[in-house]
């Protein structure tokens, strides 16, 4: 498979060759479908359909595992992947997802997986205690998007619910969420933030995302919690993302702001993937590792692309920047397993899920914003 055509040239990040080409040959392609999704049914089953690593993966844990958070935008179809691994694996263990299921119909959607359901609210130290033992714990819940309408929120769902999930699962290993953007925003050419790099917190999100890691990371110290915290820079499918955001301004021809000229992508079955696979990588103290796609996209020339098949004319407007938030991955491949799905591929899925008129999820990501106000 040949690299996509938007990966900025002179990025040593993007020199990498894609897949087996970089990272060896043990990192085999996953066979993908050579249609791009129709309906919302098949872009679930491409999302949550494991690969042979992650079927292997749980096999090895052989635990129930806990997804707290899960009524987002990753946590069903990122169950639904754990509950097919276990099931052809032949491991008879329980799935749970725990959220406060505003909306039922995420719920039911889950059940009919086979997954199992609690309603709780991770702000509520009585039902934090309450919840399940578990061999493994996912924390995927967190507070972005209102962040400046709702400042209160967005400290205590960030800060709060990481302390209580701590203290109810100090004997259970925990992959946590985080996000890229607390690095700061770095020059293309560098390649992007490797986890080594200082975080530079810019605005009240990027800020409470640092000491939402500051207390993962201090328990994992203090009480020997095996953990993994995963610094995401922006999981995408066909609903919502950056690459749908894009798609849509292309496609009713509205101006696409390029000041926030670069930006990093990975498909979410992929981040679901890898989140799987870091169940059995956990280590006290935490292990922090990047999750993104292995290229660097040029806003301007993806958004060119994506006009030329949808048979619009790009506008564009304000200036070009080299600086960006960006994340070098590179580290989490060799342990979580390389991106399958390539640029150009979720690139013209989106294009044709858009120009179908597929379903959204009317969730803009705002990955233009570069002071943190959400």
């Amino acid at each position: 498979m040949a690299r996509p055509l938007l990966i900025v040239p002179e990025s040593p990040y993007a020199a990498l060759h894609w897949h087996q080409g970089y990272l060896g040959s043990d990192m085999a392609q996953t066979s993908l479908p050579d249609q791009p999704p129709r309906t919302v049914t098949e872009l679930e089953e491409q999302l949550s359909s494991p690969s042979p690593e992650v079927i292997e993966t749980i096999a090895r844990c052989d635990a129930d595992i806990v997804l707290l958070g899960v009524a987002g935008k990753m946590g069903p179809t990122m169950a639904r992947m754990a509950r097919r691994a276990m099931d052809q694996a032949g491991i008879g263990r329980r799935v749970i997802g725990v959220s406060r299921f505003s909306d039922p119909a995420v719920r039911e959607k889950l059940q009919s997986w086979n997954i199992e359901t609690i309603s709780a609210d991770l702000l509520e130290p009585d039902q934090v205690r309450d919840l399940p033992d578990a061999g493994y714990v996912v924390q995927l819940a967190g507070f972005k998007f209102g962040a400046s309408s709702a400042p209160l929120q967005l400290w205590a769902t960030n800060c709060q619910v990481p302390m209580l999930v701590c203290e109810r699962y100090q004997d259970t290993p925990i992959v946590a969420f985080s996000t890229g953007s607390l690095y700061g925003m770095v020059p293309a050419a560098s390649g992007g933030s490797k986890e080594t790099d200082s975080p530079r917190p810019d605005g009240a999100y990027s800020m409470a995302a640092v000491c939402r890691e500051n207390i993962l990371r201090y328990y994992s110290q203090s009480l020997e919690i095996p953990m993994v915290i995963l610094r995401l820079n922006y999981a995408t499918e066909l609903r919502y993302g950056v690459l749908v955001d894009l798609a849509i301004k292309v496609l009713k021809g509205e101006p696409v702001d390029r000041s926030m000229t670069h930006v990093n992508v990975i498909w979410l079955s992929d981040a679901n993937a890898m989140t799987l696979r870091a169940l059995e990588h956990c280590q006290a103290p935490a292990r922090i590792l990047n999750m993104t796609g292995p290229d660097i996209l040029n806003v301007p020339d993806l958004c060119q692309q994506m006009a030329n098949q949808l048979g619009r004319d790009a506008v564009l407007e304000g200036s070009d920047s080299e600086l960006a938030f960006l994340n070098n991955a590179s580290l989490s491949y060799p342990l979580l397993g390389a991106p399958q799905l390539d640029a150009e591929t979720m690139i013209r899925w989106t294009c044709d899920w858009v120009r179908q008129g597929g379903e959204n999820l009317g969730k803009p990501t705002k990955f233009q914003v570069t002071d943190g106000t959400y």
